[in-house]
């Protein structure tokens, strides 16, 4: 692990998060968020924007695929109403020597790196974490660690986000801490053909004919004012995949068919809830009806 020294002390620095995360269509949510983060001269400063929507509609994606567009390194920080100040800036822990080293947290390691810093979840967080983050988020760009007793300048590149899902606030954040967080980036359920690319992206292996299942059990569900999401979606087909894997008998296809559809019912109803499998039922009746 790299390591670094700031005003005589030694940070030790963690590797960048390398997931195989990939944004699929609207564009124009990663230009958004490019935009917020460009650099207009010398006297201008990156914004630093807050990603809001439903758990599931691809938030941390979006913030990890722009910050790849960049081509710079990306850390992930998950947030959580435990998260101390010291969690975000410098941990002191016992090396097999007995002595203290101070561990740079995925945010300072950006900062140190021109990299990109996701926190995720933020609004998890109590004030007292985020005060600590309020000089980095204006002209001041730094951090103080009292723990390490030093300050520590961002480097130019590095960007920050955080993504806050609607209504999971544990916190209520100041004004002052709102104020940093701008502008918002609102991240709405796919549309359709989107939808469907997402899953198609996910589950390349699934047949055609079940992503088509999926994804208008979640545009109906979607029209319903559910909270269902992509990823919901592609759970539900994943686990469906997986028992109809586990058959042992030879099927034909119009039976392969209709074990399909009920192992898609059985898992919306194991990984949602049982008013989930509703909906798979009215897709399917609507087919029926056409064909």
């Amino acid at each position: 692990m790299e390591k670094v020294t700031i005003e005589g002390v030694e940070i030790q620095l963690i590797q960048p998060d390398d997931i195989p995360m990939r944004w699929v269509g609207r564009e124009e949510l990663v230009n958004q968020l490019l935009a917020a983060w460009l650099v207009l001269g010398e006297d201008d400063l990156p914004l630093n924007p807050r990603l809001i929507g439903k758990p599931g509609v691809g938030k941390t994606t979006l913030a990890y695929h722009a910050g790849r567009v960049l081509g710079r390194p990306v850390y992930l920080f998950q947030a959580t109403m435990d998260t101390r100040p010291e969690d975000l800036i410098i941990t002191p822990v016992i090396s097999d020597q007995g002595k203290i080293k101070y561990m740079a947290s995925p945010i300072v390691s950006a900062m140190i790196k021109g990299g990109i810093a996701v926190i995720d979840e933020g609004n998890r967080m109590s004030e007292k974490s985020w005060a600590s983050l309020a000089p980095l988020m204006d002209s001041r760009r730094y951090v103080e660690s009292v723990v390490a007793g030093i300050k520590i300048k961002a480097h130019p590149e590095f960007r920050l986000c955080t993504t806050m899902n609607e209504d999971a606030s544990t916190f209520e954040l100041p004004e002052y801490i709102h104020s940093r967080l701008q502008p918002q980036i609102y991240i709405d359920f796919p549309e359709r053909d989107e939808e469907l690319l997402i899953l198609k992206n996910n589950l390349p292996f699934a047949e055609d004919e079940i992503l088509e299942y999926v994804v208008d059990f979640l545009q109906s569900a979607h029209e319903a004012d559910e909270p269902y999401s992509v990823r919901d979606g592609i759970n539900i087909a994943r686990y469906a995949l997986k028992r109809l894997a586990t058959e042992r008998r030879k099927m034909d296809q119009e039976e392969r068919f209709r074990r399909s559809i009920e192992y898609l019912k059985e898992a919306a109803a194991m990984i949602l809830d049982r008013e989930a499998a509703q909906y798979f039922s009215e897709v399917v009746d609507e087919y029926q009806l056409e064909e």
